[in-house]
């Protein structure tokens, strides 16, 4: 009898259910997870004659729709995985076919995804965001940057000190590369940034809406197929009212993150981390933070944010804070940007 490990719950299952890989050198311990609409089982080994655990991923045409895009996908993992070398990427040790069957074998990372512990403090969502950023970093500034496309809860996961690992590069491309038109939306709901959906090509900024809408779920507790109770009727994320207990910066930080305008956006993941390290997350909601949260969307916004600036002015609020940079413009450029899709305003008003 062995363990199955499947979504955080554990029951004991026949061995003759699991394969046998033993010519390959490695024993089933366990399942790890199965998508079997795609036709993908993941599981826990352990490398024969050694103290090695791996992942054995497995996916099957005979379950899916085995197609060409498919088989190439799954090349396109493995020559992506093998040119990656982080500590926070689960390296690629191995590869074998069977009829019909192809296996990948990883490091395990002994960590669980953010698909089952889903529970933060603030603080501890900024470190995995941080995490995440710095593996993104890398990422970008390979020679060929990658794009991962497809970061989401599931694919991330996180050990008690709070360092993060991104795996599952199976929709991963190397940007500007040419992929199957089947390919083109292949990520998931909810975290899929616009431009994708929408087949424009993507960007170094296109991770980052994956990522930014992932901390909103981790911040309001809200699970991935649930996602779109927190996106509105315009397709964005309005997710503020329920983290009242978040600093102003940190909102203004996740908006842009998740601004369905990829140009309006952190261009790279290294200006979202160097933004990101100087936030502070916990705050409760300034004068000026509530003030100007009553603006209602319409079409006289221009006007009312000016009347807004005014109205600050008379309360005390130093010249200084109206710079740029400074919170009562950026509050008031992410609200106008927010809300309404004046593309030239926005782009003369914030600069992008």
């Amino acid at each position: 009898m062995e363990l199955d490990v499947h979504n955080g719950h554990k029951r004991v299952i026949p061995l003759s259910h699991h394969p046998d890989f033993s010519q390959q050198g490695y024993q089933i311990i366990g399942e790890l997870g199965r998508n079997r609409e795609g036709g993908r089982i993941t599981y826990l080994a352990n490398v024969l004659n050694s103290n090695q655990q791996v992942v054995i991923k497995e996916f099957c045409f005979t379950r899916a729709s085995a197609d060409l895009s498919g088989v190439k996908a799954y090349q396109r993992e493995i020559e992506i995985l093998q040119k990656l070398n982080h500590s926070r990427i689960p390296r690629y040790v191995d590869s074998f076919e069977m009829p019909g069957v192809f296996y990948l074998v990883q490091e395990y990372k002994n960590a669980p995804s953010l698909g089952i512990k889903c529970s933060f403090h603030p603080e501890e969502i900024k470190q995995i965001a941080l995490s995440i950023l710095e593996i993104l970093v890398y990422l970008q500034k390979q020679v060929r940057p990658i794009i991962h496309r497809d970061i989401k809860p599931e694919n991330i996961l996180v050990d008690q000190e709070l360092n993060a690992y991104l795996v599952d590069f199976g929709l991963a491309k190397i940007q500007g590369a040419k992929i199957a038109f089947s390919s083109f939306v292949a990520g998931t709901p909810g975290f899929m940034p616009p431009e994708e959906q929408f087949g424009h090509s993507l960007t170094e900024a296109s991770d980052l809406y994956s990522l930014g809408a992932t901390l909103i779920c981790l911040l309001t507790n809200t699970r991935s197929v649930e996602i779109g109770k927190l996106i509105d009727d315009n397709f964005r994320f309005n997710f503020q009212k329920l983290v009242p207990h978040i600093s102003l910066h940190f909102r203004l930080w996740l908006m842009r993150m998740v601004e369905p305008n990829r140009k309006r956006r952190y261009a790279n993941a290294s200006f979202a981390l160097e933004a990101l390290k100087q936030i502070e997350v916990v705050g409760s909601a300034t004068r000026i933070d509530t003030l100007v949260g009553t603006i209602k969307p319409r079409k006289g916004v221009t006007a009312l944010g000016l009347a807004t600036v005014v109205t600050l002015a008379t309360l005390g609020v130093t010249l200084m804070s109206c710079q740029p940079g400074g919170a009562v413009r950026q509050l008031l450029e992410a609200k106008e940007c927010q809300s309404f899709d004046v593309n030239a305003s926005c782009r003369e008003n914030t600069g992008h």
